[in-house]
């Protein structure tokens, strides 16, 4: 697929300026005055912004009044399809993308621990592919991100696409820096900077499913967001969805609270509540580490693979078996949350986890 993003035809400028100003004044009414764009409308301003064709006064004009109004589910919808149609896709079998698990983390980064980096090797380790993806970090949380921590964990995280299937199909375990494939998000991404708030890209550029995978994971911080978001699945390519209130709006929950916990199937969504005092690895939130930096998130998810437990470690230890647990629970791999964990916690014991770390190491594009 070939892209083009910013022309240089003058003749058509000014209706360009008008098609984008036409957009921007419907939904920068004020308060009372805003009003919806339609999906069709809201596609065609994704267009603009996508291709380069809207100026960045615009586009950063867009989105704070997008931020502003609060996104409804068709104009996040429109910008996903048009984001997702001018990005380049894996080459996986369809057997692989069907059992591959896209775990969509938040591109802004986070600050605590990064469980679902053990826990997809655990998984990995167990014939579920996991797909890892994001971007340097964004606002407005400027945090660590999963590159920052695999870099870190001397995995490769800059590898051509065929590399990238190719860690999918043989290790169970991929991740991609998703600017190399989305030209729109390196377009519009200097913006994103200098506006320094969350736009609904934040969203958007979690759901461009780059290795086709039949499911994803995704975390949300409360359940008004997760109404919001849902109606869209139906019209995505995902067969299944699965929503969790993780820490830092990530797909890890935590085990200092419960958590709530989504299933989207066939546009049927039923939830359940996730309690860690319910299976024993309740810890208190005056243990959890709210700010970790990269290096010792590395230090602590090798000691885990390892087999290591140690006192420091008791959250993290926890947390890595709960989310494993509740994943192979909900993907169908064990009959409870329970047997689940104890499946984690053979895996840590037994040090599998870390050999399927050393052999993604060792992989070169």
């Amino acid at each position: 697929m070939k892209y083009s993003y910013y022309y240089n035809d003058n003749s058509h400028g000014e209706e360009r300026a008008q098609c984008m100003q036409q957009w921007i004044k419907e939904i920068a009414r004020g308060k009372r005055g805003s009003n919806d764009l339609t999906y069709e409308q809201a596609k065609q301003a994704a267009e603009e912004i996508a291709t380069g064709k809207a100026t960045d006064a615009q586009v950063a004009a867009f989105f704070i009044a997008q931020r502003l109004k609060t996104e409804m589910p068709e104009e996040l919808l429109a910008f996903v399809h048009v984001f997702s149609d001018l990005t380049k896709k894996l080459t996986l079998t369809e057997e692989i993308k069907t059992r591959t698990i896209d775990f969509a983390s938040p591109y802004a980064g986070r600050n605590s621990f990064f469980a679902t980096i053990p826990v997809s090797l655990l998984l990995a380790e167990r014939g579920i592919p996991a797909f890892l993806h994001c971007s340097d970090a964004l606002p407005p949380k400027y945090g660590v991100t999963i590159a920052d921590v695999l870099n870190e964990l001397s995995v490769h995280t800059v590898k051509d696409s065929q590399a990238i299937a190719d860690d999918i199909t043989q290790e169970r375990i991929g991740f991609a820096n998703v600017e190399q494939f989305s030209p729109p998000l390196s377009t519009v991404k200097h913006i994103r900077h200098e506006i320094g708030v969350r736009t609904f890209l934040n969203t958007a550029e979690k759901l461009l499913n780059i290795s086709g995978a039949s499911s994803i994971m995704m975390g949300a911080f409360h359940r008004t967001a997760i109404n919001k978001i849902a109606p869209i699945f139906k019209d995505l390519s995902y067969d299944n969805v699965y929503i969790v209130q993780g820490i830092e709006g990530s797909e890890d929950v935590p085990v200092h609270r419960n958590s709530f916990v989504y299933k989207i199937t066939n546009g049927e969504m039923e939830s359940f509540i996730v309690s860690p005092k319910e299976y024993g690895v309740y810890v208190e939130e005056e243990r959890f580490n709210k700010k970790i930096p990269v290096q010792k998130q590395a230090q602590m998810i090798e000691a885990l693979l390892t087999g290591e437990n140690y006192e420091e470690l008791t959250y993290a230890y926890n947390q890595v078996v709960f989310n494993a647990g509740l994943r192979y629970y909900l993907f169908g791999y064990d009959d409870s949350i329970e047997a689940g964990m104890n499946y984690a916690k053979e895996q840590l014991k037994t040090k599998v986890g870390y050999e399927k770390l050393l052999q993604w190491r060792n992989r070169r594009n």
